[in-house]
């Protein structure tokens, strides 16, 4: 009889949050900044340092050394982790090396998965162009190449998100299997202990975790009300050892061990006693790759696009991010800017950006109360949800007016026959610079002449360049007049604008 399978994961990050006085303290709008500048004039830095020393001290530290310790002493046992880019730089920027030294030694003893995801923890699995969630991942891949020394197989989308379209993207991109929430809704009477293929792809395999499990240990461990208090790893253990399936997916914050659950509440003796517990029992220690390796699907999974699902909350799918109105506003504010983003073509500002998506600062909006709200609220740096967002509308709003200066932003895009929007001068410049003569040519053709004028002079606000477009198109019979040589003097013209702004 095949061993049933026990994965134990852990989700490391920290974002970098927000200062809580920017609106109040009158800070939008102040000249003199560059783009290098505007990470420190949004974010707290002094906040962000203090919590991410305390939380070394309480968990990183300690649990980093006690699984290398329980990896040594149990050769059976097995941990992964999904580590966010935020988290490593924050390591960096901070001082804290050896956290990522620790975590080179756990890759380093061949048990210990570690899981790609997106690079700034952010929402772009949820924009309707999937760019930005494929440039993540690559930033993603390589930062754990460079920093951990693994190149990862197996994904898990931000908070667990997962949709038919998410698991598409992942499959395109070679992933053996993604790992996402057993919810019950799409479950339909099913045990998430079973590994599960999307609909819509040929081999990516879906995992489940199995959150009441999870949370006996993520949220109430440390519970004095909850009726299994105290909970031991032999208890849990038996539990473990009761629950059918091929598969238990267990995947909680690493925050878990030392910060959410203090030292004194047992919650390192518990860990301690673990992998003993459970391996005592026909049960095996896997992690995700070798689960999808060892089983075949049990049956298929499906998730539309709008029924997205996450681990968050009680209702497990977006609303803790974009369940509300001031949610959404932001939301919506920054993947609009996104085209003006790229267009710049600054990579401070596009960083900036990306740090701006982080999915904490919407978290920190969410308005209903109960115990979701509880929870919300232990997480925040803001007294209410109404303080977080007026910060991050207010930055974001200032970040959109430093923008719109560096690319000089038109009213309204042009639009070009592949579907892009170029917003600038100095975007449809570089965007033509790309293409080979002939391309840019017949592109120029395409756009028409008048319309390319009338969109310089009306949304771009160049008036100089419109009247050398208009002359160029006035100053000769286009019925008798080549194509060609007219499509190569507007190219002339927009190559100069970019020359001249470089």
């Amino acid at each position: 009889m095949e061993k049933k399978s026990i994965c134990l994961g852990f989700e490391v990050h920290q974002p970098f949050r927000l200062r809580n006085d920017y609106f109040w303290s009158k800070r939008m709008y102040k000249r003199g900044l560059r783009a290098e500048d505007l990470f420190s004039y949004y974010f707290d830095d002094t906040a962000n340092r203090e919590i991410f020393a305390k939380v070394a001290r309480k968990c990183y530290q300690p649990t980093n050394e006690l699984l290398l310790q329980l990896l040594d002493e149990h050769e059976d046992f097995k941990v992964t982790f999904s580590i966010t880019g935020v988290f490593l730089e924050q390591c960096e920027a901070y001082g804290y090396d050896e956290l990522v030294e620790d975590f080179r030694a756990l890759a380093a003893t061949g048990r210990v998965e570690f899981l790609d995801q997106t690079y700034f923890h952010s929402l772009v699995g949820l924009y309707d162009n999937e760019g930005e969630f494929l440039e993540q991942v690559r930033l993603h891949r390589e930062l754990m190449r460079d920093r951990i020394g693994v190149l990862p197989t197996f994904f898990e989308n931000t908070e667990l998100l997962y949709n038919n379209r998410i698991a598409k993207l992942v499959e395109d991109l070679g992933y053996s299997g993604i790992l996402t929430e057993g919810v019950e809704r799409v479950l339909d009477g099913r045990s998430p202990n079973y590994v599960y293929a999307p609909v819509g792809c040929k081999k990516l395999k879906v995992l489940l975790r199995h959150y009441q499990l999870t949370d006996d240990i993520g949220f109430r461990f440390s519970s004095k009300q909850w009726e299994e208090h105290p909970l031991t790893a032999s208890k849990y253990a038996t539990w473990l050892n009761a629950t059918p399936g091929q598969c238990i997916n267990l995947f909680m914050d690493y925050e878990t061990f030392g910060e959410h659950h203090w030292a004194d509440t047992g919650i390192f003796a518990f860990l301690q006693d673990f992998p003993r517990q459970v391996l005592a029992y026909e049960l095996a220690f896997a992690t995700p790759s070798e689960i999808v390796a060892r089983y075949p699907a049990a049956d298929m999974i499906d998730v539309r696009n709008l029924e997205t699902i996450s681990w968050a909350d009680l209702e497990k799918d977006t609303s803790c991010f974009i369940g509300n109105t001031m949610q959404w506003a932001c939301f919506d504010y920054l993947r609009w800017l996104e085209p003006l983003v790229k267009e710049s073509r600054d990579a401070a500002l596009v960083k900036l950006w990306r740090y701006l998506g982080i999915s904490d600062h919407l978290y920190y909006m969410f308005t209903l109360g109960g115990a979701s709200g509880d929870v919300h609220s232990y997480f925040s740096h803001f007294e209410r949800s109404y303080d977080a967002f007026i910060t991050l509308f207010s930055i974001i709003h200032d970040f959109d007016a430093r923008l719109r200066a560096t690319i000089q932003k038109g009213e309204y895009p042009l639009l070009l026959p592949d579907g892009r929007a170029i917003w600038s001068v100095k975007g449809l410049s570089d965007y033509l610079s790309d293409l080979s003569r002939e391309d840019a040519t017949a592109l120029l053709e395409d756009l028409k002449p008048a319309e390319l004028e009338r969109w310089i002079r009306t949304s771009v606000g160049d008036e100089e360049l419109a009247n050398e477009l208009r002359d160029v198109r006035s100053s000769t019979d286009l019925e008798d007049y080549e194509w060609a040589a007219l499509q190569g003097r507007l190219l002339a013209c927009l190559c100069k604008v970019l020359t001249t702004e470089s």
